[in-house]
């Protein structure tokens, strides 16, 4: 298995576009490059991509998980066939929910647009009820996007590639795993811009 394209330098620049308040609330991140639309607006999704969330004691970010997403509609689509589609998981909720085997976004858990622009942080708090504030990302842009019906499930035969046995998501995230060498500028790149959970997140 190739690293997945998430863990190459091409995806640094764009977890810097997110604003570091946005990351420093989040408790886990989901990144999705390539996501897959078999029609526009509407259609079949695919993708697959990795998860790392805080640590038990709230500072720095864990090994990745890998995750799929399947089927569900995404709303308006900022243009193309493929799309990037990055989550951040707000609060312990959305934690458990995302750590299952699998779970349908907007009906299991919650799930808002992503806040973007100047009036992010504002947005951000009107919206800190959702359990995942996501976004997609085409033609070199992010924009919030609504989604709505896909499942996302942990991917074992991807987990059991990178760490050579078939970890179930939550036991990489919540023990001590040591991350597999691909995923360390991603890893750094995360526990710089955002080394720790604010206290008053859920």
């Amino acid at each position: 298995m190739r690293p997945p394209p998430c863990f190459r330098r091409s995806w640094q620049r764009r977890i810097r576009a997110f604003r570091k308040e946005l990351l420093e609330s989040a408790h886990c991140i989901i990144i999705v490059p390539g996501l897959k639309a078999g029609a526009f607006v509407f259609g079949g999704k695919y993708g697959k991509g990795v998860l790392s969330c805080r640590s038990e004691a709230r500072t720095g970010w864990s090994a990745p998980g890998t995750v799929r997403i399947e089927g569900g509609s995404f709303g308006f689509q900022i243009g193309g066939s493929e799309t990037d589609v990055v989550m951040l998981v707000m609060n312990n909720d959305g934690v458990d929910k995302l750590l299952s085997s699998k779970f349908t976004l907007g009906v299991e858990g919650s799930v808002a647009a992503g806040p973007v622009g100047r009036t992010a942080t504002a947005q951000t708090d009107l919206q800190m009820h959702a359990d995942i504030l996501s976004w997609s990302r085409s033609r070199g842009l992010f924009a919030g996007v609504a989604l709505g019906g896909a499942t996302l499930r942990q991917d074992l035969d991807d987990n059991e590639t990178l760490y050579g046995k078939a970890l179930e998501n939550r036991e990489i995230v919540t023990k001590p795993t040591m991350p597999p060498k691909a995923a360390k500028e991603l890893l750094s790149l995360l526990n710089r811009r955002s080394p720790k959970l604010e206290p008053s997140s859920n």
